[in-house]
C-alpha cells in the first residue's frame, strides 16, 4: 500500500533522510506507519543545515518528488511557477496515479494544485487535512477559500474525508471534526512553576514564528506595561522570524534586556522544559487552525491568554481554561493583574487546563487516524 503526501512544506535531505517542521512530521510519522510506501511531493533543498525545529520521518520506504515552489507574491516568482507548473501537474498526476491513498496537506498551494487534480481519480481513497482556520466567517486569502470549497464538496471530491479544526455550522457530510495531538499518554504533567502571589516573580512566554501574523510585537508591549506597572517579571520568546530585529530594537530602547529573552528556536524537550515553569502564555495571533503551543501550554497548566481564532473558545472552555482577549495588551495586563491578586482562580484554571489536554494524546489521535485509514 502506497500513501501519497502532497504538501507545500519544505523540507530539507540530509544523511539520506527527509526533514520538516517538528509538528507536521510528527503528525505525519502516525499516518505513514500504516503503509508499506510513501511518496512526497514536496519542495526540497539540499543546500541548507536543520535546525531545531526540524525533525525527520520514520519510514524506510520514502520516495521523495522534489518540485518547485509555488510563489504568486513576486513576478520572478509567478514567472518560475509558470514555467514549472506543467512539471508540477505531471508529477502530481502519476503520483496520484500510482498511490493508494491520497492526502493533501491545506491551505497551501500545492495543495490547491492537489484539490484540482483529485477529481481525475474519484475512486481512490483520499484525505484532506484543512490545518488553518475553517471558521467560515473568518477572513483568509481567496486561494484558501477556493480550497476549502473544493475538498468541502462532495460531488467533487469523491471519496474524501476533510479533516477540520473546530465542529462548526453546516458541514458537508465528507468534513470531519478533528483535533492534532500534543503529547503521549505517558508524559508526565508536572510541572515546575512557582506559586501566583502578588510579590511572586511571574514568568511569562510566547511560542511560534516571530511574524507579523502572531504579532510578537504585542506581546513584547505586554513586557513592556508589566515593568511599567513594577511586576516582577520574566518573558520569554521562542521562535524566530523575520520581526526579530524590530523586537531587539524594542527590548533595548524600552531597557527590557534583564526581563525579555529571546530563546531562538527549541527543541520539543526544550519547549517543554520552558512550559512547565511558566505561568503565563501569551498568544496574540490573527488566525490559526488548532494551534498546538495553546495546546502544549495547557498540558502543563500553563494558562494560555489568547485571541478567540478558530477553535480556541472551544480548547479554553469559553474561558475556563484559560483567557480570551482581543488584541491588547491592556487586556493582558488586567487578566495577569487580576490572577497575581486571585491566585487560587489562577490555581483552578490551571488544573482544569491540564484535565482537558489528557484527552488529546498521540494514542487518542492514532486511533482516529486508523479508524480513519480502515474506514475512508
Amino acid at each position: 500500500m502506497n500513501f501519497l503526501i502532497l504538501t507545500h512544506v519544505h523540507h530539507i535531505e540530509k544523511d539520506g533522510k527527509y526533514f520538516a517542521y517538528g509538528p507536521y512530521v510528527r503528525e505525519m510519522n502516525i499516518w505513514i506507519k500504516h503503509f508499506d510506501s510513501v511518496t512526497i511531493i514536496a519542495p526540497l533543498s539540499k543546500d541548507r543545515e536543520t535546525n531545531p525545529i526540524e525533525i525527520h520521518y520514520d519510514h524506510d520506504q520514502i520516495n521523495f518528488v522534489s518540485v518547485g515552489e509555488i510563489n504568486l507574491t513576486t513576478w520572478r516568482g509567478r514567472i518560475n511557477t509558470i514555467l514549472s507548473m506543467p512539471e508540477i501537474i505531471y508529477n502530481v498526476m502519476v503520483g496520484m496515479k500510482n498511490s493508494d491513498h491520497i492526502h493533501l496537506r491545506c491551505p497551501g498551494n500545492m495543495g490547491l494544485v492537489g484539490a484540482y487534480l483529485q477529481y481525475f481519480f474519484p475512486n481512490k481513497k483520499k484525505t484532506a487535512k484543512y490545518a488553518g482556520n475553517w471558521d467560515p466567517q473568518s477572513e483568509q486569502p481567496g486561494t484558501y477559500k477556493l480550497q476549502q470549497k473544493l475538498i468541502s464538496n462532495p460531488s467533487f471530491s469523491k471519496n474524501m474525508k476533510v479533516l477540520v479544526y473546530g465542529n462548526w455550522p453546516n458541514l458537508t457530510g465528507n468534513l470531519l471534526p478533528f483535533f492534532t495531538f500534543s503529547y503521549s499518554q505517558n508524559e508526565s504533567q508536572e510541572d515546575h512553576r512557582t506559586q501566583v502571589t502578588k510579590s511572586a516573580k511571574i514568568k511569562l512566554l510566547f511560542v511560534g514564528a516571530l511574524v507579523s501574523g502572531k504579532n510578537p510585537m504585542l506581546a513584547l508591549k505586554v513586557a513592556h506595561l508589566l515593568k511599567q506597572n513594577n511586576f516582577s517579571f520574566e518573558f520569554f520568546f521562542c521562535g524566530e522570524g523575520d520581526q526579530m530585529d524590530q523586537m531587539v530594537k524594542f527590548i533595548n530602547d524600552n531597557n527590557l534586556s534583564k526581563e525579555v529573552f529571546l530563546m531562538g528556536n527549541m527543541t520539543s524537550d526544550d519547549l517543554k522544559e520552558m512550559y512547565k515553569k511558566s505561568h503565563f502564555l501569551v498568544f496574540l495571533s490573527d488566525s490559526e487552525g488548532w494551534p498546538k503551543v495553546v495546546a502544549e501550554s495547557m498540558y502543563f497548566g500553563c494558562l494560555p491568554i489568547t485571541t478567540p481564532v478558530s477553535c480556541v473558545p472551544y480548547m479554553l472552555g469559553d474561558g475556563a481554561r484559560g483567557d480570551l482577549v482581543n488584541k491588547n495588551p491592556e487586556e493582558v495586563l488586567d487578566r495577569i493583574t487580576y490572577y497575581m491578586e486571585n491566585p487560587e482562580h489562577f490555581e483552578k484554571k490551571s488544573f482544569k487546563s491540564k484535565e482537558w489536554a489528557k484527552d488529546f494524546t498521540k494514542e487518542s489521535f492514532e486511533n482516529e487516524i486508523l479508524k480513519l485509514i480502515k474506514n475512508v
